[in-house]
C-alpha cells in the first residue's frame, strides 16, 4: 500500500514549535507576545509532586506575571476535568491557557478551551470541526515523549458517565505555540518513559500504514520510527542521558504531525475502548495491541510495514519478511521494556463482547489497513489475551 503522489491532499499546522534545551525559559516572553496577563495553568498532580510546576511557575513569577494553577486533571482525562478547569478560568478571569504534562493535561485543556470560549458542555463539542472559532491562546509544554498532543489538533476525553472515549477534533484547538525542552522529560520515571515512548511508536506505526496516509505524514512517520526505535531503550534504562531524551521527545512530536494529518487506526481502536473501561494508561494498552494488529494487517500492508522494520533498523530485503520482521522488533521492544500484559492491567473476558462493540464505534476503525469489524475485534483481543 504505497501512497498515491497523484492524490490531492491539504497539510496544515497551526502550532509554532519552539524546541531546544532551555526552551521553556521562552515562556514569558510569548505570553507577551499573545498579550496574555493572567494565564490559566493546566496540569496534573503528578507535575506538582515532580516540582516541575514549581519551575514554570517561578519563570512566571520573575516576569512579574499572576496565574491560576488547575491541577486536578487525570489519567485518561474525565469531562469533568475539562469542565472545572474551564470554571477555574472563569472564577480566576483568566486569559490564556498554558497546559503543562504529558498527554492528559494537554487534552484536557483542549476541550477546555471550547468551553472557556464559547461555553457549553463538553459533549457538545465531541466529533469534527464542532468548535466554532479561535480559543483563548493556548501555549503548551510536553513533559513526555509520548501523545505529540502538542502538535495535533484532537483532544480524547473520556465520557465518565458511559467510560466511553470521545474524541473532539478542530483546528481551533490547536495550541498557538508548543515549547518543547528536553530537559523537562529527564525525571520520567522508566514505567512512564516506556509506556509514553510505545504510544509515540504506535502513532507513527499506525500513521504511516492508515489508509488515508499521505507524503508529508508518512515522511513524519518514518523518521519518528527512526529515532523512538534508536533511543528508547536507552531513555528507558538511562534516564539522564539528553541525547536520548531529545530524540524521544523530537520523535514523539514527529509521529503527532504524522497521526494527526493521517490517523490512528485499530491499536487506537482497542486501547480507547480499554483506557475507557479499565482507565488503564494509554500507552500500555498501546503496547500491549500494537504487534496483534499489526500480525492481523500483515497481508494488507506488507509494504508498509516493511520500510517500518527499516526504519527500525533491520536489513532484510524480502519485503514479506521485513514486513514480519517489525512485528517482532515491536514484541522484542515490548518485552525489553518490560511493559505489562492485558491480564496484568485487569482485563476480563467477560468484558470482549463490550470491548469489541467499543472499537467498532471508534471513529478511526475505517483506517486501519486491514477491515476490522466487531468479530475481528473480538478475535485480536483474544490473541491478545
Amino acid at each position: 500500500m504505497n501512497t498515491n503522489l497523484m492524490d490531492s491532499f491539504s497539510f496544515i499546522l497551526p502550532t509554532r514549535i519552539e524546541y531546544g534545551i532551555g526552551s521553556v525559559a521562552g515562556l514569558a516572553q510569548e505570553l507577551r507576545e499573545m498579550n496574555v496577563t493572567r494565564p490559566l495553568i493546566v496540569t496534573d498532580p503528578g507535575i506538582v509532586k515532580s516540582g516541575l510546576l514549581g519551575k514554570i511557575t517561578a519563570l512566571l513569577e520573575q516576569e512579574g506575571f499572576t496565574y491560576v494553577v488547575f491541577d486536578a486533571v487525570e489519567p485518561n482525562p474525565k469531562d469533568y476535568n475539562a469542565e472545572n478547569a474551564a470554571k477555574a478560568a472563569a472564577e480566576g478571569k483568566t486569559d490564556g491557557i498554558i497546559a503543562v504534562g504529558g498527554g492528559s493535561p494537554i487534552d484536557a485543556a483542549k476541550c477546555a478551551s471550547a468551553l472557556i470560549s464559547y461555553g457549553g458542555s463538553v459533549k457538545d463539542y465531541m466529533g469534527k470541526n464542532k468548535v466554532p472559532g479561535p480559543v483563548q491562546p493556548f501555549i503548551v509544554i510536553p513533559t513526555t515523549a509520548g501523545t505529540g498532543s502538542e502538535v495535533t489538533f484532537s483532544s480524547v476525553i473520556t465520557d465518565s458517565e458511559k467510560s466511553f472515549k470521545m474524541s473532539m477534533r478542530s483546528v481551533h484547538i490547536a495550541p498557538k505555540v508548543a515549547l518543547l525542552d528536553p530537559q523537562l522529560t529527564v525525571t520520567l520515571p522508566p514505567g512512564i518513559t516506556a509506556s509514553t515512548g510505545i504510544d509515540a511508536l504506535t502513532h507513527a506505526i499506525e500513521a504511516y500504514s492508515a489508509t488515508v496516509s499521505e507524503p508529508v505524514a508518512d515522511a513524519c512517520a518514518l523518521y519518528a520510527i527512526e529515532l523512538i526505535a534508536g533511543s528508547i531503550r536507552e531513555a528507558y534504562f538511562n534516564g539522564t542521558d539528553i541525547k536520548a531524551r531529545s530524540a524521544m521527545l523530537m520523535g514523539s512530536m514527529l509521529a503527532g504531525i504524522a497521526f494527526s494529518h493521517s490517523d490512528v487506526a485499530s491499536v487506537h481502536c482497542m486501547a480507547e475502548a480499554l483506557g475507557g473501561i479499565y482507565d488503564a494508561p494509554h500507552g500500555v494498552c498501546n503496547s500491549i495491541i500494537l504487534p496483534h494488529v499489526m500480525e492481523y494487517s500483515l497481508d494488507h500492508a506488507a509494504a508498509r510495514y516493511a520500510r517500518v522494520a527499516r526504519a527500525m533498523g533491520s536489513m532484510e530485503r524480502d519485503e514479506r519478511k521485513a514486513a514480519e520482521e517489525a512485528v517482532g522488533m515491536v514484541k522484542q521492544m515490548v518485552a525489553d521494556l518490560k511493559l505489562p500484559s492485558l491480564k496484568q492491567i485487569g482485563v476480563k473476558e467477560a468484558d470482549f463482547e463490550k470491548l469489541a462493540e467499543m472499537s467498532e464505534a471508534n471513529l478511526s476503525t475505517g483506517s486501519n489497513p486491514r477491515p476490522m469489524g466487531k468479530a475481528e475485534y473480538l478475535e485480536v483481543f483474544k490473541k491478545a489475551f
